[in-house]
């Protein structure tokens, strides 16, 4: 039977103990796609704490938790590695105390592979008031070539950041507090991940060309901070497992700086210490997506592994596996389901909708998640419109399920020659279903 045929229904792969590994660190590349820019492959990333089948999505649980589940049944729906936040976790409890603890892993009880971001991107969004200049990026209103609005976000960023790291309030309580290479991988350390990233600097398309090439070349220069304090303290910390730096590319959406990042920070080399993967981020809007992924990964070495940042919509998903991204996470499967939004293969739907009040079926046929085979829709709009709290561990539940368990799909269709009839049999369903429902 075609992965196609019924990949939301199979059971989850990884339920039981994580799967381990001899290494910890490396990448090995299983499959490669001969489809569109030949870039994307299947393959397994080596951690500490186990390894890591690719394409594969990693639920966000920013503070040490995927919002309205335990870890328990985060590994129950298959998932294979989770991503916390250095902002949130410094800020609370501290990443003192989750170092204590031995590590995010441990402190949150689950036994796999673990990730961490830099925190760069919360410190500039929450804590440095740029939060209004991605309000205008994302409102759909903005123009990125205007003038007036290219001046605010520039002037946003030089009132905060500097050659040595970013001044912020905290979102809790705002105390002043300052983000640096130093920090940013002493607070990283500490949370013990497998995978944590370097420092960088966040933009928006809101920033004009010459503040886009200073910012890359602070990135730059951060990231060899980076490598040099990571080598340092990996040695200061005997005995602790090791943990993999990623630097992040950024260039937003411009060919030559994404190539000169990737290219950058690919031979990048700090008294023999390397980036052991990366990370795509920055601004880019979704249409070129594909294209600027695929820039990056024809720059990078085959034989390390690419992260792209904040990414979970289903055409999103299929455009950068073929560009070559091998691991995504994104809060947005979780985030839209404490809003009632429901994941299915014929696009998205609420849930609190009238029509389901009477509706005794379960969120989406032939779902293979515990939400689908234990309740109704009925019940879980009775949930929302009682405000129950389970109603977003219910919808939860689902919405990592369907991702997860879509990115497991493309990756057994690459391994299996099935890609592109794969892609087109679910995108042409869910795309179709949702143009529908716009109309």
């Amino acid at each position: 039977m075609s992965a196609s045929s019924n990949w939301l229904s199979k059971p989850a792969e990884f339920t039981g103990p994580f799967p381990t590994s001899d290494r910890d660190r490396g990448f090995d590349c299983r499959t490669r796609l001969d489809y569109a820019s030949g870039l994307g492959r299947t393959g397994t990333i080596h951690t500490a704490h186990g390894t890591i089948s690719t394409p594969a999505f990693i639920p966000v649980g920013t503070k040490a938790n995927v919002k309205a589940l335990t870890p328990e049944m985060v590994r129950d729906l298959g998932a294979q590695a989770v991503l916390a936040n250095a902002y949130h976790l410094y800020l609370q409890p501290g990443s003192d105390i989750v170092d204590e603890a031995g590590g995010v892993g441990s402190f949150m009880n689950w036994g796999g592979p673990t990730y961490t971001d830099s925190g760069g991107f919360q410190v500039l969004s929450l804590g440095a008031g740029f939060k209004k200049v991605l309000s205008a990026e994302f409102s759909g209103q903005a123009s990125f070539d205007d003038p007036k609005l290219n001046k605010q976000a520039v002037k946003a960023s030089r009132a905060v950041v500097d050659e040595e790291g970013v001044i912020f309030s905290s979102h809790i309580d705002g105390s002043k507090h300052r983000f640096s290479p130093e920090v940013s991988m002493s607070i990283q350390h500490e949370l013990g991940s497998d995978i944590m990233f370097a420092f960088d600097e966040l933009t928006s398309l809101l920033h004009p060309r010459f503040y886009q090439e200073e910012s890359l070349e602070r990135t730059h220069e951060w990231a060899r901070q980076c490598l040099a304090i990571h080598q340092r303290l990996t040695n200061e910390r005997v005995g602790k497992p090791y943990q993999q730096l990623w630097g992040v590319v950024q260039g937003a959406q411009y060919e030559d700086l994404r190539r000169h990042a990737a290219r950058t920070l690919a031979e990048m080399d700090v008294n023999g210490q390397i980036f052991d993967g990366f990370g795509i981020g920055g601004a880019l809007q979704k249409e070129n997506l594909g294209t600027i992924v695929s820039w990056v990964s024809s720059e990078l070495p085959e034989d390390r592994p690419r992260h792209l940042l904040g990414i979970s919509e289903p055409d999103d998903l299929f455009r950068g596996v073929e560009a070559g991204a091998d691991t995504f996470d994104c809060v947005n499967p979780s985030r839209v389901a404490r809003n009632a939004a429901i994941y299915s293969p014929d696009g998205r739907f609420n849930i609190t909708n009238a029509r389901f009040k009477r509706d005794f079926t379960p969120l989406v046929d032939g779902c293979g998640c515990y939400t689908c085979t234990h309740y109704t829709r009925a019940y879980v709009h009775h949930l929302f419109k009682a405000k129950e709290i389970l109603a977003s561990t219910l919808t939860t539940i689902h919405n990592e399920w369907f991702t997860v368990r879509l990115v497991d799909a493309i990756r057994e269709s690459i391994d299996n020659g099935e890609y592109s009839a794969f892609k087109e049999e679910m995108l042409g369903r869910f795309s179709g279903a949702e143009r529908a429902n716009l109309r």
